[in-house]
């Protein structure tokens, strides 16, 4: 009881500290906002609806936060910065509107999705539209080593998400191909983010590279934080099972399944194949990967690339950002949500 009290009270703890992460930044992050919703426009009024609409819905600011933490950390935050954070933001949009479609998802964050409210015809434009915004930002202004790392993210994403979908088939995957799907699919997105900031900051090719490394680790940690969400704990809640439901085998599952004899392994595979719309089959997956270590297994895979991270981090002198980013990687797996 005491440690469940504790672990929800380091959660809000976390919350609340965001807002102190950021105040280094604060001045930085408004006028991003303002710049950001201006690489939007356009002269087409319901683009111009759609757009706001999106803007208004913004999530933590955890992507920019890290450009523009990296870039002070490598050099000092410049106008590019600015541009890298926009083209993260746009490029990144442009993926969730069309993944919306894909996934025939009718929420994004609790808000119905734009293809929800415009249908997936127009959805699809707009995320192209988002798409060309992005390239068009860095092309005039000549940010091409911006544009190179993030395009190469956005490939790396779409490269993840077919291989989790191949694999996801078969349900052949094992260690090696998760850790491959999650790097490309969700880590090269944050390692983008940081080695932008370094870049725009005018740091070598080295710490560019140290930097990417760095978002790299802390995107795998980030990932399977999002795994144990779907299996629930004390300090995370109700399980979701909505992995299972979707045929997605992660960390913990997989963790489990190795763990198991060759006739329960099957058995449980063929339950995530054939019975995971079934809410009492689900729930049996989500004990079974509990009650064979399969949590505690993630969560230290987890911490050990947050440490890992960490190690990176203090290659750099002590300075005002470091901390900050310190303490942005610890939100991303410490938070509940």
């Amino acid at each position: 009881m005491f440690a469940t009290l504790f672990k929800n009270q380091r959660f809000q703890e976390l919350m609340l500290s965001l807002d102190e992460i950021k105040k280094p930044i604060a001045a930085e992050l408004d006028t991003f906002e303002g710049k950001f919703k201006s690489s939007m426009q356009s002269s087409v009024p319901l683009l111009d609806r759609i757009t706001h609409y999106i803007v208004k819905r913004k999530g933590k600011q955890i992507r920019p936060m890290f450009v523009f933490f990296s870039a002070s950390l490598c050099g000092g935050i410049t106008e590019a910065t600015h541009r890298g954070a926009a083209l993260v933001e746009l490029l990144h949009t442009a993926t969730l509107v069309h993944d919306d479609v894909v996934d025939n998802s009718y929420q994004r964050r609790g808000f119905f999705s734009v293809n929800a409210l415009w249908k997936n015809k127009i959805a699809v434009l707009v995320g192209d539209f988002l798409l060309s915004k992005g390239l068009l930002l860095s092309i005039n202004n000549g940010d091409f080593g911006l544009l190179r790392l993030v395009s190469d993210a956005v490939k790396q994403m779409s490269e993840g998400e077919l291989l989790q979908i191949e694999k996801a088939r078969r349900l052949d995957i094992d260690e090696k191909v998760y850790y491959e799907v999650i790097r490309q699919k969700t880590a090269s997105l944050i390692a983008s983010c940081c080695a932008c900031g370094a870049s725009s900051a005018g740091a070598n090719e080295d710490t560019v590279e140290k930097m990417r490394l760095f978002g790299e680790k802390v995107g795998i940690a980030f990932q399977i934080k999002d795994d144990l969400f779907d299996f629930g704990t004390d300090d995370i809640g109700k399980p979701l099972g909505i992995d299972i439901k979707e045929k997605k085998i992660t960390l913990p599952l997989i963790y489990a399944l190795n763990k198991s004899g060759s006739s329960e392994k099957k058995r449980v595979i063929n339950l995530v194949k054939n019975h995971n719309e079934e809410a009492e089959k689900v729930s049996e997956i989500i004990d079974f990967v509990r009650n064979s270590g399969g949590m505690d297994y993630a969560r230290s895979q987890m911490e050990m690339y947050q440490n890992e991270a960490f190690a990176i981090l203090n290659e750099f002198p002590e300075h005002e950002s470091r901390r900050a980013l310190e303490q942005l990687v610890r939100f991303t797996t410490e938070r509940k949500k």
